[in-house]
């Protein structure tokens, strides 16, 4: 049993459990040679008699060693001690996601875009690697305190390194959290977390998932045959119009990459920030990033900041006698896409 004070590697102090999960254990630790802080993972000595598993964990070292992304955690070693594998990785300082909505319920549009635009940015340097994460969670994002993401815990990612280390039509991932291809065993791809981060969108949106349910099973059907609960209704049209193109049960229709829900993303948190600033909303639009993709896009009603000019008055129309009152401005509609 690990416990605070214990070595591993002749090197790595265990300080603080700071998490717990299905695999084992995180631990704030010192690196002893180096002198820094660091975070150390263990899987449970039980997983260890299982081939699956502990292949699994490797693969988890090799895997996000290939990432060099300030948005995706830092590997720096792997070995085993006393029949305990273990990962030493990046202390990240900050709290889980997962945490900030346990405490504050919501966030607010732009501080969501923002967010999201992080982890997808993170998401697409994975994929760029040929990995798919399979179990994108607000637990499995860690926010600092300046406010900059880092995505973690890649123990079940699927890459053309480490190879499909479970069995065909078994399922992986968290059940609030996972794609309709997944819930029905297909395999996972880069949509498949595209998905699920706009599933942690919707959360921070609303305060809620779009799906609950008595157990696990119950909730996965509910991405494969149900539609979301409505976003509230003080959401902007173009945040919400963004989150549910990610969250299309066909991957055809969702965002084509995680590069792409960056970008709008990004866009969307630059249009709030300047509607914030100047009292004025300002149009927020996605088009399709490739040919026959559907469109998503939609706009914040903009306020009228000038008047259009007025034809010149005939010459024999009189003008209207003074008042001393300004004429009633004319709006100037946007044009609706």
């Amino acid at each position: 049993m690990l416990s605070p004070g214990v070595q591993l590697g002749n090197r790595y102090r265990l300080d603080e459990r700071i998490a717990s999960g299905g695999m084992g254990d995180v631990w704030r630790g010192t690196d002893q040679v180096l002198g820094r802080t660091v975070a150390v993972k263990s899987l449970l000595p039980a997983l260890l008699d299982d081939p699956g598993f502990a292949e699994r964990f490797r693969g988890e070292a090799r895997t996000m060693a290939t990432i060099n992304h300030p948005g995706v955690v830092d590997v720096y070693d792997f070995g085993s001690d006393q029949q305990i594998a273990f990962l030493v990785m990046e202390y990240v300082e900050g709290d889980a996601l997962s945490a900030t909505l346990s405490r504050v319920g919501r966030l607010t549009p732009a501080r969501t875009m923002a967010l999201l635009a992080q982890a997808a940015e993170a998401l697409h340097a994975a994929h760029e690697k040929g990995i798919v994460h399979r179990d994108v969670k607000p637990g499995n994002l860690l926010v600092r305190p300046n406010g900059t993401l880092v995505l973690t815990d890649f123990g079940i990612a699927r890459s053309d390194m480490v190879g499909q280390l479970t069995a065909a039509g078994s399922v992986l991932g968290t059940a609030s959290y996972i794609s309709p291809e997944q819930a029905t065993g297909a395999v996972a791809t880069p949509a498949s977390d595209v998905y699920a981060l706009g599933v942690v969108a919707y959360q921070c949106l609303a305060g809620r998932r779009p799906f609950e349910g008595d157990n696990p099973l119950e909730i996965a059907m509910k991405h494969v045959r149900e539609a979301p609960r409505p976003l509230p209704g003080d959401i902007p049209p173009a945040v919400k119009a963004i989150v549910e193109r990610a969250l299309a049960k066909d991957p055809a229709h969702r965002w084509p990459s995680a590069a792409a829900l960056a970008a709008v993303a990004r866009q969307a948190k630059a249009a709030l920030s300047q509607q914030a600033r100047t009292g004025q909303a300002h149009p927020i639009s996605a088009a399709p990033a490739s040919p026959g993709a559907p469109v998503a896009r939609a706009q914040v009603p903009t306020a009228p900041h000038q008047q259009p000019a007025r034809p010149p008055a005939a010459a024999h129309q009189p003008r209207p006698p003074a008042t001393g009152q300004a004429r009633p401005p004319v709006v100037a509609r946007q044009p609706q896409p």
